[in-house]
């Protein structure tokens, strides 16, 4: 066996394993997937499901950037100031279409209390799937179209992470995870995660 071989083998290996964690987050979920965490967490899951943290105690958002299903340039760091609800999606996804209309209803009572909804389209192949879906839905708010799940990876373990399609988090005006729901919710579950953080000065 030839010397470049080896690791050549474990680039392959390295990259399969990568692709099968990203796959594991791509399950879509319904409304009864318990959230966990891992690492020493500082999160409270409610019996609502949707876990929060104290303000004192929130952890930065990670690198959200990328470009929209519309093709624009879009990086989520630039909403600093206002209350982000990110919601990780795909066209594919039941919960996902079931959840639609509570986001574009609570997006739209929200929108002038500092409030800006973001998506993240994956798993879809196409940016049709997604364009379609929005068209279909009247979603009038940006969704970064990330067809492999890297964003979702982005977020540490041990934090408000996303951790199946759909799920929800909600970061607050200094850019912090504040609260997170796993699975799909309704527009109630979601003013218990954002109308606090409107609250907070």
């Amino acid at each position: 066996m030839s010397s470049g071989r080896a690791p050549r083998r474990r680039s392959i290996l390295l990259a399969a394993t990568v692709v099968a964690g990203a796959l594991t987050l791509s399950a879509c979920g319904g409304d009864d997937i318990k959230s966990g965490g891992g690492g020493n967490t500082n999160f409270v899951t409610g019996s609502s499901g949707i876990s929060t943290v104290a303000a004192g105690e929130r952890t930065d958002a990670p690198k959200l950037d990328g470009t929209t299903l519309d093709g624009k340039p879009l990086d989520v760091a630039d909403y600093k100031g206002k209350v982000v609800v990110l919601n990780v999606w795909g066209s594919w996804c039941g919960p996902c279409r079931a959840e639609a209309k509570h986001l574009v209803k609570v997006a739209g009572e929200t929108e002038g209390q500092g409030v800006q909804f973001v998506g993240i389209n994956t798993r879809d192949p196409e940016k049709m799937l997604g364009v379609n879906f929005e068209k279909n839905y009247g979603v009038t708010y940006p969704s970064l179209y990330d067809p492999t799940g890297k964003l979702i990876l982005r977020f540490p373990k041990g934090t408000l992470n996303l951790q199946t399609i759909p799920s929800t988090v909600v970061i607050d005006r200094d850019g912090k995870l504040a609260a997170r729901k796993i699975g799909g919710l309704d527009a109630e579950k979601l003013h218990q995660m954002i109308d606090p953080l409107i609250a907070e000065k």
